[in-house]
């Protein structure tokens, strides 16, 4: 008889107080012992696209830990302005100052595309890092994990042109959403990619002429993974590189291979 894969095993063994089924990874990861400290305080928390989980400086109240969707990192300028700083799903959580006992931040967190999760108020969130050890360590890397992310999209804002930029995001929000569909207007990529409208139709355009993707309105079927990913620029293989997930599936083999 086949195995299970150690994926699929936890996500049929953990669930929430009410039996609902936890796909966040970080939560996945933590030891049974730490996990059923947490449980109780999980409140299952629907995200439908565009509800804003963090204004920008307002008090952070609850971190949140999602199941699915894409969560979008998003700065607002004075003038309106907005541009995508880093991307989230799965494989992370929302309010990562919380952590580090800040509980403002200057960064909007906006679900751009649906999903749920589980959230956690603030001051049940310190009790679990105070008794979880492995909670906290888990965090903490994902921190300087998300912190890589930020770094490498704002060098990859400032200096790649708009296709390269495009591929990269449909790659991040694919790798997330677990779909070849990703749900997105041009309106949404042009604010996500702090550029306009007509210069996100060209590089689609480009795209879709070369069968690597189709677009109708409102969503993007990605039709060709191999030629996205040597359309994109360097940095989605960076942040591949030191990605959460990556490096998961790393200590998992590792575990296995012991």
């Amino acid at each position: 008889m086949p195995k299970k894969s150690l994926k699929a095993s936890r996500v049929d063994e953990r669930t929430d107080r009410h039996g609902r089924a936890v796909c966040n990874r970080i939560l996945l990861d933590l030891p049974e012992s730490e996990y059923r400290v947490i449980r109780p305080a999980l409140e299952f928390l629907v995200a439908p696209r565009g509800r804003t989980l963090y204004e920008p400086n307002q008090a952070i109240e609850s971190v949140y830990f999602p199941n699915q969707g894409l969560i979008s990192l998003v700065i607002i300028m004075k003038d309106g302005k907005t541009a995508e700083v880093g991307v989230l799903g799965n494989e992370g959580f929302t309010g990562v100052p919380a952590m580090f006992g800040l509980l403002r931040s200057p960064i909007c967190e906006v679900a751009q595309i649906a999903g749920d999760g589980f959230k956690i108020a603030i001051g049940a969130f310190g009790q679990a890092l105070r008794s979880s050890p492995s909670l906290q360590a888990l965090l903490e890397r994902y921190a300087v994990v998300l912190g890589i992310q930020i770094s490498q999209t704002a060098a990859c804002n400032r200096v790649h042109h708009i296709e390269p930029r495009l591929a990269r995001w449909l790659l991040m929000a694919q790798d997330r959403v677990g779909a070849e569909h990703v749900d997105i207007t041009h309106d949404f990529l042009a604010t996500m990619l702090g550029t306009d409208r007509s210069s996100v139709s060209v590089a689609a355009a480009s795209l879709q002429r070369r069968e690597i993707i189709d677009y109708t309105r409102g969503a993007v079927r990605i039709l060709n993974r191999t030629k996205l990913e040597d359309s994109a620029c360097e940095c989605y293989d960076v942040i591949q590189r030191y990605g959460a997930a990556t490096e998961l599936k790393e200590r998992q083999a590792a575990s296995t291979r012991e």
